[in-house]
Order: structure tokens, then C-alpha cells, then sequence
């Protein structure tokens, strides 16, 4: 297979009905095991960066190894840049060479998130980058409001509107989702999810996928949501995995030694996302 690109592996999620893992990596080898899993469950996969790990890794090496990694792959593999708030983040990304970017605008009013995303979209559209956007607002899963206060969710009649005039290619969407570790569990509006589907043509994204009950993912990927983030509890499961291997009495510690024995456990991990998201067992 090949590097494809965002908006073409989601609309095809949709019409087989399968959920796309986006997995959020922040190494060379994160970006690997990543592609392994999906290359091992024949499915296709998303292999996305948070620019505030620029300190750690910067944006332009992960493109180009997720990008040089993507073409070797044996199923497709998308890359895309997560969370840009702002423009200039988003504009970084494309120069970089990602082939798809996130702009999220959440945060600001609901014209200044049109202002903000229609920009990227038409700087996007120069360069042939797909732009994911976001309405509704997504916030931490440590603060309860952001989980239970539906008036903070993605409103349908709103949803419809921005798509139109914003032209983006995908919509994250605030349903009972936020990002990180979850005060209690999340319960997602199901309802809202399948009248945000009915209404809109262009697929639908769910951010802070780590820790929802699978039930409600699986129940997400039928009623129509297409790409899954997955950052938390792939970063939570590596640093579990990574502890079970170190001990005080090992007197020949290892780096190398530690992520090469850890690799199966982690793809693992992977492994059962990707097979969680897709009930209905499509495969490449």
C-alpha cells in the first residue's frame, strides 16, 4: 500500500463502516509499533503529532519518518498534524510536510473559530492538505463540567453551518468526550452523534478516545464516527509496559535492550484498539 491521504481513508471508513485509530506518537518508535499493529490486523491506520512535543521531537522529523514509513507500509497509513490553534501553528505544519492538519479553534467564539478555520482551509487548499476543525468544545477529562455540561457540546444546527462556509474536510465533535484521564466515566450522546451524522456529508472525528468504555466506541463507529484519537492511554500503556522490564536488581539495564523486549506488549496495545474500532471486521 502506500501514504494516503486523511480524507480519503476516512470517507472510505465510512462507507465500510470501520472506526480509524489515530494513534498520537512522539518517536520514531512510536511511530513504528504503530504502523506494525496496523500492518499485522490488515487495517488502515492514522499516525498524528501534538506540535507541543516540538521540544521533544521535532514537527518536521516526524513527518518525514511517519511520511517515509507510511510508503513502505502494507496497508494504508495516514499522517497528520493534531491540535493547531493557530494559524501559524497550522501553516508550520503544512511547510513541514504534513499532508493533513488540524486546526482547532474550539476555544474562541464561534466566528472567530469560522474566521480562523476558513483561513487554513484556503491555505490548505493551495498545498492539497486535508484540514480537520473543531466545533463544540473538547475539553479535560479532569474537569467534570467539560464531560457533563452539554451546552459546551458540538450543536448540530451549528455544526451545519460552519462546515459550509468554513469548507473543512473533517469535524472533531464534543459529544461527552475530553482529552486525557477522566474524572469518572464518560457517558457519550449517542443521540447527538447520529443527528451530527445524519446532517453533515464529511466525516466525523472523536477526540479523547483513551478510556471510553468500548461499548460506546463501538456504538460511536456504528452511528458514524470515522477517526479516533488515541494519545493518553497509548502513552499510559508504553509507560506500563516499559516499568514491567526495568527492576533495581538488573545490573545490565538497557534502553535498547528494554524497547526491544517491550515492542510486542505495545503493538499489542495497538493491536486491540485498531480490532476494537472495527466491529464489522473490514479489512485491507
Amino acid at each position: 500500500m502506500s501514504l494516503v491521504k486523511v480524507n480519503e481513508l476516512l470517507t472510505h471508513a465510512m462507507s465500510k463502516k470501520y472506526g480509524v485509530a489515530a494513534i498520537n506518537v512522539f518517536s520514531y518508535e512510536t511511530i513504528k509499533w504503530s504502523i506494525q499493529a496496523a500492518e499485522a490486523e490488515r487495517v488502515p491506520i492514522i499516525i498524528q503529532y501534538y506540535p507541543g512535543f516540538g521540544e521533544h521531537m521535532p514537527c518536521r522529523y516526524v513527518a518525514v519518518i511517519a511520511k517515509d514509513m507510511a510508503k513502505k507500509a502494507s496497508v494504508p497509513v495516514a499522517v497528520h498534524l493534531d491540535h493547531s490553534n493557530k494559524y501559524e501553528t497550522a501553516v508550520a505544519g503544512i511547510r513541514d510536510g504534513f499532508p493533513s492538519v488540524m486546526v482547532d479553534g474550539s476555544a474562541l467564539s464561534f466566528e472567530e473559530n469560522v474566521r480562523l478555520t476558513a483561513e487554513v482551509v484556503r491555505t490548505a487548499s493551495v498545498f492539497g492538505v486535508d484540514v480537520e476543525a473543531e466545533l463544540g468544545y473538547v475539553g479535560s477529562g479532569a474537569n467534570l463540567e467539560d464531560i457533563v455540561d452539554s451546552s459546551r457540546y458540538t450543536s448540530v444546527e451549528q455544526a451545519v453551518g460552519f462546515v459550509a462556509v468554513t469548507g473543512c474536510n473533517s469535524l472533531a465533535v464534543a459529544v461527552g468526550n475530553a482529552h486525557g484521564a477522566y474524572i469518572r466515566e464518560p457517558r457519550l450522546d449517542m443521540d447527538r452523534i447520529r443527528a451530527l451524522r445524519k446532517s453533515l456529508d464529511i466525516p466525523l472525528v472523536l477526540h479523547g478516545c483513551s478510556d471510553i468504555p468500548e461499548d460506546q466506541l463501538q456504538e460511536s463507529v456504528e452511528l458514524g464516527i470515522s477517526k479516533f484519537n488515541i494519545a493518553t492511554e497509548y502513552d499510559r500503556a508504553i509507560y506500563r509496559i516499559f516499568g514491567k522490564g526495568m527492576g533495581e536488581d538488573e545490573k545490565k539495564g538497557s534502553f535498547f535492550k528494554l524497547t526491544r523486549e517491550s515492542e510486542e506488549a505495545i503493538i499489542d496495545f495497538v493491536r486491540k484498539k485498531i480490532r476494537l474500532l472495527n466491529p464489522n471486521r473490514f479489512t485491507i
